[in-house]
């Protein structure tokens, strides 16, 4: 099949560029039809390329739910082997469970922490960096603690 290039340039081949006037009025008229189905099926070819996408977009939200649904069943399993063991190791050939001790900084009331704590207004407007910091060195620092947790490591 040719071109809509070609079929144009066809067409211009059929009228006499100085005068205007049709040479050729059958064949302008047949490449008239043609340029007229290869127009229609460039935009039909574009509504199925468009009609693939939001298939494909569809697709991949129905995966994606999927997913996070796996992960929720995933992390709902972890929280009920780490009640069932509470705290103990597991060990088999297959897996094993054990413990990692880790601290978090937990902010009791914003109000009542020191202004060296403070960063600028964003986001992140407290440095629980340098709270830590502060209470590792053995400060206090008021309305803020540090909280000893069993982070469960299953393998």
């Amino acid at each position: 099949m040719r071109s809509l290039y070609e079929i144009d340039n066809e067409i211009m081949s059929c009228v006499d560029l100085e005068t205007g006037e049709i040479i050729d009025e059958e064949k302008l008229d047949a490449l008239g039809m043609e340029r007229e189905k290869k127009i229609e099926g460039v935009i039909l070819w574009r509504k199925d390329i468009l009609a693939e996408a939001k298939a494909v977009k569809e697709e991949a939200k129905a995966l994606y739910d999927r997913a996070r649904a796996c992960e929720n069943k995933a992390e709902t399993l972890k929280k009920y082997i780490e009640k069932a063991l509470g705290g103990e190791k597991f060990k088999t050939d297959r897996c094993t469970v054990s413990y990692r001790a880790s601290k978090s900084v937990v902010i009791d009331d914003v109000f009542q922490l020191p202004p060296d704590v403070w960063k600028e207004l964003s986001e992140d407007w407290i440095s629980k960096t340098k709270i830590k910091e502060l209470l590792d060195a053995g400060k206090e620092v008021r309305g803020a603690h540090i909280e000893e947790k069993q982070g469960i490591i299953i393998k």
